[in-house]
């Protein structure tokens, strides 16, 4: 990842610290938007799906990547809000996932 995705992260972080603060409230904000997001996604694959009957296909697989990507930079955002550097705390996740499934295949 390029070093835009993090300058984001942090300047996200820091336009939301100055119009909302840094206390609590505003920290479970932050992590509540992330079920939001969640939820939004979830929503665009039922409509991928046509899950409702009355409103049938709506979204595209390009709209459920959206809609996941905004879940992933909410919760990066998040992480920075507790004071800690997502990139850091994204890797140490990276490889704990990489040693659960072993080398890449040949």
């Amino acid at each position: 990842m390029d070093e835009s995705l993090w300058d984001a992260v942090r300047a996200s972080r820091g336009w939301l610290d100055a119009a909302n603060g840094t206390g609590q409230t505003e920290m479970t904000c932050r992590i509540l938007k992330l079920t939001e997001e969640a939820g939004e996604a979830a929503s665009a694959w039922i409509g991928l799906l046509g899950q409702n009957p009355r409103k049938g296909v709506t979204h595209s697989r390009e709209d459920v990547a959206a809609e996941l990507a905004d879940a992933a930079f909410t919760a990066l955002v998040a992480i920075e809000s507790l004071g800690l550097d997502s990139r850091l705390v994204l890797d140490a996740c990276a490889r704990k996932a990489r040693a659960r499934v072993g080398p890449p295949p040949a």
